[in-house]
């Protein structure tokens, strides 16, 4: 029996299990069943970083698993492409027609031709991208390898060029950090279990700053707020690193243990003194003195940098540079200081042995996933069967006109695994249903706390729902193929990933893990994670690399400029720098279609500094169009004094078929970033005008 919103519900049992979501804290759940029916989802109370609490998204997800637009059956196309028109198969049909065509394209163009296509809406290592589910089958076929670069992906380079790797500090320790530097991280929107630990520094007397070109629900509530133009935060950090060493807060004795290349790390700060760091990111030299001398003067400082900041063409370049603070001023040393930008590769699972990438006989193409649009039409060989799952690329993908022409091949076979018809699904040949959360067995960790979790299945899937593993082995007995560990069951695969002698996994195994359904990873709970070392060649924080050399990045970290806005012909067409933020109710695409959600976030709207608003003549609740060669969506225009003149800010998520037309990505431009084929969505130049539906554009 359990109280929920003030009444009482009875239940049969409860079921131990997380959310497997694209957000850094991955809940950890309890599922209440009653007569085999989930009725009721609470976070547990114990769990030392989620507390018992989850967002409002994921508090109505029994609401969504249940909704009656959910899809329950397999479906075949009968329509044109984009038109979202099946008819209902059963699943044996659906897996007969995938085994032929899969068949017919390895035999006719070979399996690179073959694109797994898979997204964030699934985290979990065995039926999500933590561990790549799927990857046996695909290996077997030689299927072309899927390059995961939509996210975070510029910034994991830039930091592990400086500090050997991503894994920053963990950010429970935060609480025990003086000074707090939220860096294009909107903490009270997608990681807000992270507050708790914040105002706990905050009770000891810390101070928080964030650093953002909009004042967001985080930025609003912190004690201080820098809005930097888009894509400058390099050239920030090395101004304010400017003012930390001109007050002499660089600690010389870490500097000369624990660093590499400080002579020229320092002649580069040296190229940014306050009055050129202001002219770059429009941040006035005034606050960058103030917040500059607060960090030469405040140990611990801890880092909590987004990855937001990191989508332009210097992203990688940023995040090295913040992971290069730190080792300034000494903060690697000491508890409560550093960058948390991913605890992702804290867990030593043994990945590979879920992966299998030695069943692939030949090595194969990687296929960057943020060049949807090029790679489906100007490729050679050509993908000619796409397989696309926990993704909605027509909404999340950059150049989303492109995106669509490529979709809408007639030679390309598509198939889409998914919960809901979404935008992308409408381009499908064959539609699989997919189980939820509640429904199948998984393990999951956090890219943003320091614990694993256990999922149990807590209901049967509806109609003829089935989970990521099932479809991969009922795909692979379709093609009749042989290989035995095609067929490992979700135990055996489980265990599998835990029979890891890594020391994160000490007295972790799968019956310990079933039995308490969460655990801290075998960290100290106070640790100083380079207290021995960096992970680099030299040991030591490198702020020059010969790695980045060898990769063909500048020896020593500095400042590259977002592309679109140095450029002053673009400028003058569209002067206006877009950021599509994340929603507060939607996560990703994921519940953009739920009506309770959506109407909370309401229609689409961007919003823009009142001078910015009153030079192009609107008012409040214009309908407008935002523009540029890419492409245009419509919107409602509102002022907004949270947003810093030049920026005009959205939303993203918001599903076309349910707004109207386009969305902000059909103006990103399908571009990489500096590392790691980053995509750039918040380097991108556009104008607003006033929308007159006669003069749409495309």
């Amino acid at each position: 029996m359990k109280a929920t919103g003030g009444r009482v519900t009875v239940v049969d049992r409860e079921v131990a299990g997380g959310c497997p979501l694209d957000c850094p804290d991955a809940c950890s759940w309890i599922v209440g069943v009653r007569d085999g029916v989930a009725v009721t989802l609470r976070g547990r109370p114990e769990h030392p970083f989620t507390h018992g609490t989850l967002c409002v998204k994921v508090n109505q997800y029994l609401d969504h698993a249940a909704s009656p637009d959910r899809l329950r059956h397999a479906l075949r196309r009968s329509g044109p492409k984009g038109t979202g028109r099946f008819t209902r198969i059963s699943l044996d049909s659906a897996f007969d027609e995938i085994a032929e065509r899969f068949n017919r394209v390895r035999h006719e163009y070979g399996g690179e031709s073959i694109w797994p296509y898979q997204g964030t809406g699934n985290l979990g290592y065995l039926q999500g991208l933590q561990g790549q589910a799927g990857a046996r089958l695909w290996n077997v076929l030689g299927a072309s390898e899927h390059d995961m670069t939509i996210c975070s992906a510029a910034g994991l380079v830039g930091a592990d060029l400086a500090t050997g790797t991503h894994r920053g500090i963990d950010p429970e320790s935060l609480a025990h950090s003086r000074l707090i530097l939220l860096w294009g991280v909107n903490t009270l929107t997608t990681s807000h279990h992270q507050w708790r630990f914040i105002n706990k520094a905050r009770e000891q007397g810390a101070h928080v700053v964030a650093i953002d070109p909009v004042a967001t629900r985080t930025a609003q509530q912190a004690d201080e707020h820098l809005a930097p133009r888009p894509g400058t935060d390099a050239a920030l950090a090395l101004g304010l690193l400017n003012v930390v060493v001109a007050a002499g807060g660089a600690d010389r004795g870490y500097l000369a243990d624990h660093t590499l290349g400080w002579p020229e790390f320092h002649a580069r700060i040296e190229q940014f003194p306050p009055e050129r760091t202001a002219e770059l990111t429009g941040v006035s030299r005034a606050q960058i003195e103030q917040l500059g001398e607060r960090i030469a003067t405040t140990r611990p400082t801890g880092i909590r940098a987004g990855s937001g900041m990191q989508r332009h063409a210097g992203g990688g370049a940023a995040v090295r540079v913040l992971a290069c603070l730190p080792g300034v001023t000494g903060d690697w040393g000491r508890l409560g200081g550093g960058l948390t930008y991913s605890t992702d590769g804290y867990f030593g699972g043994n990945r590979e042995a879920l992966l299998r990438s030695d069943l692939r006989a030949a090595p194969v193409r990687r296929l960057s996933m943020t060049r949807l649009g090029q790679n489906l039409l100007d490729l050679t060989p050509p993908v000619k069967a796409l397989f696309v799952y926990g993704a909605n690329p027509v909404v999340s993908n950059p150049d989303q006109q492109r995106v669509r022409r490529g979709l809408a091949r007639e030679d390309l076979f598509t198939v889409v695994v998914d919960h809901f018809q979404t935008d992308t699904a409408d381009y499908a040949d064959i539609v699989l249903p997919a189980t939820m959360q509640t429904e199948h067995l998984d393990v999951l960790d956090g890219y943003g706390h320091m614990y694993i979790a256990w999922n149990e299945p807590a209901t049967v899937p509806p109609g003829d729902c089935l989970s990521t593993t099932e479809t991969f082995r009922r795909i692979a007995r379709h093609m009749g193929l042989s290989e035995p560990r095609l067929y490992d069951s979700d135990q055996e695969m489980a265990a599998q990933l835990l029979a890891s002698d890594h020391p994160s996994l000490d007295g972790i195994d799968v019956e310990s893990l079933r039995r308490d359904g969460w655990v801290r990873l075998s960290y100290p709970a106070d640790f100083v994670p380079f207290a021995d070392g960096f992970p680099t060649p030299s040991g030591k924080l490198e702020f020059r690399s010969e790695r980045a050399v060898e990769a063909g990045f500048e020896a020593v970290a500095g400042y590259t400029p977002p592309r679109e806005s140095t450029d002053p012909e673009l400028a003058a067409r569209y002067p206006l720098s877009l950021i599509a933020g994340a929603s507060h109710f939607f996560l990703n695409s994921v519940f953009a279609n739920k009506p309770e959600l959506r109407r909370r976030a309401g229609p689409p709207r961007v919003e823009l500094h009142p001078d910015d608003m009153a030079a192009r003549g609107l008012t409040d609740g214009t309908p407008v169009v935002v523009f540029n060669d890419r492409g245009s969506f419509v919107s409602t225009a509102h002022a907004s004094a949270h947003v810093r003149s030049g920026v005009v800010a959205t939303t993203k998520g918001h599903w076309m078929k349910l707004t109207g037309g386009s969305t902000v990505n059909a103006t990103v431009n399908e571009r990489d970033a500096d590392m790691g084929g980053g995509a750039v969505f918040h380097d991108n130049r556009v104008e607003v005008e006033e929308w007159q539906p006669s003069a749409a554009r495309d």
